[in-house]
C-alpha cells in the first residue's frame, strides 16, 4: 500500500505547489514549445516525445574555448582534455585547486558537520553544502569555471546541486541524465573534484569514455513509464541491470580515475560512470559534486517525473 501511495503524482503536485520561486524556470520554455503544463506539473521525457529534434546553432566550439580565461591559464594536456570532450564526453584537469585551497575546503566541510549546519543523508552524503558556506557556494559558482561548463554544455550553465563525500559512494553504474534530466538532452555537466589523493583501496570513480553519444536511457526503456496518475513500479536495481547489460553489448571499456589531491574532473550528462569499492574503510574518499544545469533547458527528474527544484543561495 505504501508503494502504491509513494506512486501518486499528485501528491508530488502538491508538494510543488508551494515551491513555485524554485521551479517557476520551467514554465517559460514550456510556453516556448508550446506545452501546456503548469510550474507544479510532473514531467518527464514522455512531454517531449513528439516535439521536433532542437536545432543547434553549431557554435565554434575550439575557438569559444580557446578565448576563455580558464583555457588560457591551464597546461597542454588539460586543454587537450577539454578539446575532446566532445568524443570523449569527460574533461580533466590536474591541480585546479590548489593543497592550501583543498586543505580549507576540507576544514570547512569538518566545521559544517560539526555545527550540524549540514547532514548525512541515508546514502552518507552531504547534499547541498552550498548553500551552507560561502567558500563552496565560491568555488562552485567561479565565473572562469562556468564561461568553460557553458561552452561544453552549449548554454548557460548554472549550478544546481552539491554533494559532499567522506567515503567513496561505491554507486553502480549509471548516466546522470536518468536522475537529473533536461529538455533539450544533454544540458547536463557534473563536476567531481578530489579533496584527498585517491587511489584503488579508497573507492575511487570509474566512467566509460564515448559512452554518452549513446543513446539516453531512460523510463520508456526498462517499462517504467507509468501512466497519467501513477509513477511507473519498476525498481532502480532494474535500470541499473539495463545500463550494465549495454555496456556488455557495447563493449565499452572503464577507465579507474585515480585522482590526486585538487584534480578536477567534468563528464557529459549521458557519460556512464560510478564508484569503485571502497576496499579500506579505515581511509576516507573526500571529495565534492557539483552539478549544473543549462538555465535554458527543462530541468526535471526522471525517475520521480518531478521538476527539478532550482535555488539561488548565495
Amino acid at each position: 500500500m505504501l508503494d502504491t501511495i509513494r506512486r501518486i503524482k499528485g501528491i508530488y503536485s502538491i508538494y510543488n505547489l508551494f515551491h513555485k520561486r524554485e521551479l517557476v524556470h520551467n514554465e517559460r520554455i514550456y510556453r516556448k514549445l508550446g506545452i501546456h503544463k503548469r510550474y507544479y506539473s510532473s514531467v518527464s521525457s514522455r512531454d517531449f516525445r513528439n516535439l521536433p529534434i532542437p536545432k543547434s546553432d553549431s557554435p565554434d566550439f575550439e575557438k569559444q574555448l580557446k578565448a576563455s580565461l580558464l583555457f588560457s591559464k591551464l597546461d597542454t594536456a588539460a586543454r587537450d582534455s577539454l578539446l575532446d570532450f566532445p568524443s570523449q564526453g569527460f574533461s580533466v584537469i590536474r591541480n585546479y585547486l590548489s593543497g592550501g585551497m583543498v586543505d580549507a575546503v576540507n576544514a570547512e566541510v569538518e566545521n559544517l558537520i560539526i555545527s550540524k549546519s549540514v547532514r548525512f543523508n541515508k546514502a552518507n552524503k552531504i547534499m547541498f553544502g552550498i548553500h551552507a558556506s560561502k567558500l563552496l557556494w565560491e568555488i562552485g559558482n567561479d565565473e572562469e569555471l562556468k564561461q568553460v561548463l557553458s561552452i561544453l554544455m552549449s548554454g548557460n550553465a548554472t549550478l544546481f546541486q552539491s554533494i559532499n563525500f567522506l567515503m567513496g559512494s561505491e554507486q553502480a553504474t549509471h548516466s546522470d541524465s536518468i536522475h537529473m534530466t533536461t529538455y533539450p538532452e544533454g544540458g547536463l555537466l557534473g563536476v567531481w573534484i578530489a579533496l584527498e589523493d585517491i587511489t584503488d583501496e579508497n573507492g575511487p570513480l570509474h566512467y566509460y569514455p564515448g559512452s554518452h553519444l549513446l543513446p539516453y536511457y531512460l523510463n520508456a526503456d526498462y517499462e517504467n513509464e507509468g501512466n497519467r496518475f501513477l509513477l511507473g513500479n519498476k525498481s532502480y536495481a532494474e535500470y541499473e541491470e539495463m545500463i550494465a547489460e549495454k555496456i556488455k553489448q557495447k563493449g565499452l571499456e572503464k577507465i579507474k580515475f585515480l585522482a590526486q589531491k585538487g584534480d578536477l574532473l567534468i563528464w557529459h550528462a549521458n557519460l556512464f560512470h560510478g564508484g569503485e569499492p571502497h576496499l579500506d574503510k579505515t581511509k576516507t574518499r573526500k571529495s565534492m559534486v557539483l552539478h549544473y544545469f543549462n538555465e535554458d533547458a527543462i530541468c526535471y527528474h526522471e525517475i520521480t517525473q518531478r521538476p527539478a527544484l532550482l535555488k539561488n543561495f548565495g
